[in-house]
């Protein structure tokens, strides 16, 4: 599957979504993001996916929102902003709510608006001499679409400092503070890339859904359940599925589960 400004590429269970428009460090604009998620929307359905991975063509993971565009929709003043502000809170929480585990590997420059991409994945490994930056402020504008899933991935306070600055920061500061899971060497992250999608495809694909939507709901929703009720009829559910059923016997039997051998 491959569009003018993404292409997707997939192998043995694995998806990869590129950025695609290196000629201006993968900025996103309306058709960048509706590509996005017509292909996250496929992959999620696709079965025989079982892990997203998002990364970005040429020198930079992504430069945020295309600058041409934000132009195009001020002209168009208040439904112009709406519009454009509309499809990125569509754009982060779509990655957010992927039922499959989503990885993002990071390079370059991640700058605004892509902190929203990787604060919605799973995972994120990156470069450590990556700079990132929630330049809002710098603009005299606010990082306000991408904020439920960065104050969510980092807290509170990490994300007083770096918003109401807009400074830019390193690999390491991002690890420090939560944003990235590892931040590596170059030539380490393809070697830890290898080693993370090999753990995630010891897991049964329908409980890791399942584990998905769980930590979604106890995470936030907790107001609205019985969650003690919710979780024991979680676990009761996942015991009796065809997969925990495979899953027990396997271990029981000091075998592979079927689904490890068909990988």
């Amino acid at each position: 599957m491959n569009n003018s400004l993404i292409e997707v590429e997939q192998h043995n269970g694995t998806a990869t979504i590129w950025l695609n428009r290196p000629e201006v460090r993968n900025a996103f604009n309306e058709l960048v993001i509706e590509e996005l998620l017509n292909a996250l929307n496929l992959l999620d359905n696709d079965d025989r996916v079982r892990v997203i991975i998002i990364r970005g063509k040429g020198s930079v993971f992504c430069a945020g929102a295309d600058l041409k565009w934000m132009k195009g929709s001020s002209e168009r003043g208040y439904d112009g902003y709406y519009a454009e502000s509309v499809i990125l809170a569509d754009c982060f929480q779509a990655v957010y709510e992927c039922e499959k585990p989503t990885v993002a590997v990071v390079h370059g420059a991640c700058m605004g608006g892509a902190n929203g991409i990787v604060a919605a994945c799973d995972f994120v490994l990156a470069d450590e001499s990556t700079r990132f930056s929630f330049s809002e402020v710098k603009l005299g504008i606010i990082p306000a679409c991408i904020a439920p899933y960065v104050i969510k991935r980092i807290g509170e306070y990490s994300a007083r400092e770096l918003m109401l600055t807009g400074k830019s920061f390193d690999g390491y500061k991002a690890q420090q503070c939560g944003l990235v899971n590892e931040s590596l060497k170059g030539e380490d992250v393809e070697i830890r890339l290898t080693s993370l999608l090999d753990e995630l495809m010891l897991g049964g694909p329908h409980a890791q859904r399942s584990c998905k939507y769980l930590i979604d709901q106890v995470a936030n929703h907790w107001s609205e359940f019985d969650m003690k009720e919710h979780t024991v009829q979680a676990i009761v559910k996942a015991k009796m599925s065809e997969e925990g059923q495979e899953g027990m016997a396997a271990f029981l039997e000091k075998r592979k589960p079927k689904w490890q051998n068909n990988d």
